[in-house]
């Protein structure tokens, strides 16, 4: 938790404060990588690339799934926070969940996930911000995680309504898709929440 608040007896800043603007570039960093991270999927729209077929589609969600997932699991070990471990063992549930059914709706229509440079970019990109976590401890953890998840969350609401739906041709893949858009704007909602109270 950030203290806002300066050092009434010194006049000057807090600890804390003086870090500050260590953590909006941190913070900052982050959101940048994870929108880059869905820079692919944007662009198979707008460029002459093929959108993605159904088979790319599932690998697309199952990565991303995956890499939240495994976000998750890092918050739960290294945060001292209730809250922000309570957060996390969300994503891991909800997530893997998802995964899950992903999972069993492709081996049910015969449908092979295919990797495309969507995919492999989320996984590579994951695998960077999995680094950059795994380097921070406590507060500034607990910041870096909750900022990261409001990003990713945003950038995978905006890739399933622009990308994903438009371009799912089967029946079943679309409904599975559609259900889990609620539950990805609830992720956001309770992310947006504990960003706030990390600020105060």
């Amino acid at each position: 938790m950030i203290n806002w608040r300066y050092d009434q007896t010194k006049n000057k800043p807090t600890k804390k404060q003086e870090n500050l603007p260590m953590l909006k570039i941190i913070a900052l960093t982050i959101t940048t990588a994870v929108l880059a991270a869905f820079t692919t999927v944007q662009a198979q729209t707008t460029s002459a690339a093929a959108p993605p077929n159904d088979a790319q589609i599932a690998q697309i969600v199952l990565t991303a799934d995956t890499v939240d997932v495994d976000y998750g699991k890092l918050a739960v070990k290294k945060t001292k926070n209730a809250e922000v471990k309570a957060f996390a063992e969300t994503m891991i549930r909800d997530h893997t969940a998802v995964n899950d059914k992903a999972a069993a709706l492709a081996k049910k229509i015969n449908l092979t996930p295919e990797p495309s440079d969507t995919s492999k970019s989320l996984k590579s990109d994951g695998d960077k911000m999995l680094a950059k976590l795994k380097a921070m401890h406590g507060a500034e953890f607990d910041k870096a995680y909750v900022d990261n998840e409001v990003a990713y969350h945003t950038s995978v609401i905006g890739a399933l309504n622009t990308v994903l739906l438009p371009n799912a041709k089967n029946a079943e893949l679309k409904a599975l898709l559609e259900s889990g858009k609620p539950i990805f704007e609830s992720h956001l909602e309770h992310a947006k929440t504990l960003q706030k109270s990390l600020n105060k």
